[in-house]
């Protein structure tokens, strides 16, 4: 789906019938100034999808940009300026901040996560746990924040899961299925897979035929034990029970990727307003 898809289907959303409100209190053709105002300290993000939701209600809205994308922003920051029609200002409103106070959270958040392990050659990475239809923009917001994605989608990565395991029969015969289904169908795809124990490791190793092993609900301990034991045939990752502070614990365990789906589905959003000018 197209950011411009989006867009029109948030306000289509939004507006229904109309914003009745706007219409019955503000008149035709008026013209408005607004600002964005950043009320609290963080990572701003979705300055352009703000412009293309004011600049779909009014196509000759001036949207005057003040703060990039990425930016650390601190209270009273401007982030945008507007001069247009006063109806689509407040139309657009309310769907331009919720999107633009979600993805600066995610980037916020993501950031203060990158910070946390500066120095060692390990990547953050983000997860599919993202909100339904926005994930392009999430996993955006992701990587304004400094962190990586992971997959896209279903369709552009094998990753062998516990239950996928547990329906194929088994680890070696999980592999050896997605190995013969990659070569029948001539899919350039790579293979991550899910170990659990040491038990379940011992057996990818032994299989082989996958690119990266992640290593789910390790210890930090067994993290670095688990990785020794690889010794860098395959890429390493390490999912599950991980936040802000064990992270660094983590990353110091030499594993290639982290990948933390709170990045995207435990966030707490960054407080903007859009204020009218008068």
């Amino acid at each position: 789906m197209t950011t411009e898809e989006i867009v029109r289907l948030a306000l289509q959303e939004d507006i229904g019938e109309g914003d009745y409100t706007t219409l019955s209190t503000v008149a035709i053709g008026q013209k408005a100034r607004a600002r964005l105002l950043v009320k609290e300290n963080g990572i701003i993000c979705g300055i352009d999808i703000a412009r293309q939701i004011f600049q779909h209600l009014d196509a000759s809205m001036q949207f005057h940009q003040i703060l990039d994308d990425g930016n650390e922003v601190r209270p009273g920051d401007i982030g945008f300026t507007l001069y247009g029609d006063a109806r689509a200002i407040l139309m657009g409103e309310r769907t331009a901040l919720n999107f633009m106070q979600r993805m600066s959270g995610i980037a916020t958040q993501t950031r203060n996560m990158v910070k946390l392990i500066e120095g060692l050659p390990v990547r953050l990475l983000d997860t599919r746990k993202t909100t339904p239809l926005l994930r392009q923009l999430e996993k955006y917001a992701v990587r304004i924040g400094g962190g990586f994605n992971h997959r896209a989608g279903l369709y552009d990565m094998i990753l062998i899961k516990d239950n996928h395991i547990d329906y194929a029969g088994g680890i070696a015969q999980a592999i050896r299925s997605v190995n013969e289904y990659l070569q029948q169908h001539q899919l350039n795809l790579k293979i991550e897979i899910e170990v659990r124990n040491f038990d379940e490791l011992n057996q990818v190793l032994k299989e082989g035929q996958v690119h990266r092993i992640m290593l789910d609900n390790f210890s930090p301990d067994d993290l670095m034990k688990a990785v020794k034991m690889i010794d860098g045939r395959f890429e390493t990752e390490a999912s599950g029970g991980i936040n802000s502070q064990n992270i660094r614990q983590y990353a110091a365990s030499g594993v290639d990727f982290i990948s933390v789906g709170s990045l995207t589905h435990h966030i707490k959003s960054l407080d903007l307003s859009l204020k009218a000018d008068i």
